[in-house]
């Protein structure tokens, strides 16, 4: 199986430069619409079965621009729900190196099962992103229509996405730190039965 994995496009927030996690539901900006209407002709050509998206309207708009050349419907999966962030929910980057300053630190060093402020834990955020994955994966075996040469459409965020990535690798979470992932950003694992292998991480040159 060959699992497309694309963050969302641009939002107000984004723009901003206002933390976002996933209790705040912004709307794609022109900008991330532009980039879901690149995205499309970009994957208009990969022999898509199947298209999952986060729950929240930045991820839905950027897989419904996908999904409408293909024919497919969404399905939205809570699983895939952005880091829940808590009390830094939509503060400023900057008002949050401020704040946050010496708690971000440690969370950049170990903080793979620190849960933020009133949030969760990048670890809470792998386990039940990666119970998506692991129901598709089972598809892929047990259907039908799911023969080898699938390929899977997953719309969701910056640290859905790494989770799921490092995860696939046998990487540790800790990780997260070792990579960048921009919006729009596509990636790309393909699942053999030996295992997962990384064929393309964060292209946006389309």
């Amino acid at each position: 199986m060959k699992l497309i994995l694309v963050r969302h496009g641009e939002t107000h927030w984004n723009e901003a430069g206002l933390v976002q996690g996933g209790d705040s539901d912004i709307e794609l900006n022109d900008t991330g619409l532009e980039q879901a209407r690149k995205l499309a002709a970009f994957l208009e050509s990969e022999p898509i079965t199947a298209i999952l998206s986060s729950p929240l309207q930045r991820a839905i708009a950027t897989a419904e621009v996908i999904a409408s050349h293909h024919q497919l419907p969404v399905e939205i999966d809570q699983g895939l729900r952005e880091l829940k962030v808590g009390d830094l929910e939509g503060m400023s980057v900057s008002n949050l190196r401020t704040t946050f300053s010496r708690f971000l630190l440690q969370w950049w060093q170990d903080g793979e099962a620190m849960k933020l402020p009133n949030g969760e834990s990048l670890v809470e955020l792998q386990q039940r992103a990666w119970k998506v994955i692991e129901s598709l994966l089972e598809r892929h075996k047990t259907s039908p229509e799911h023969s080898e040469g699938t390929t899977v459409v997953v719309v969701s965020h910056y640290f859905v996405t790494l989770a799921i990535i490092l995860k696939g690798l046998d990487l540790p979470l800790d990780f997260f730190t070792k990579f960048k992932l921009d919006l729009g950003g596509v990636s790309i694992l393909e699942f053999r039965d030996y295992g997962a292998r990384l064929l393309v991480f964060n292209n946006t040159s389309y």
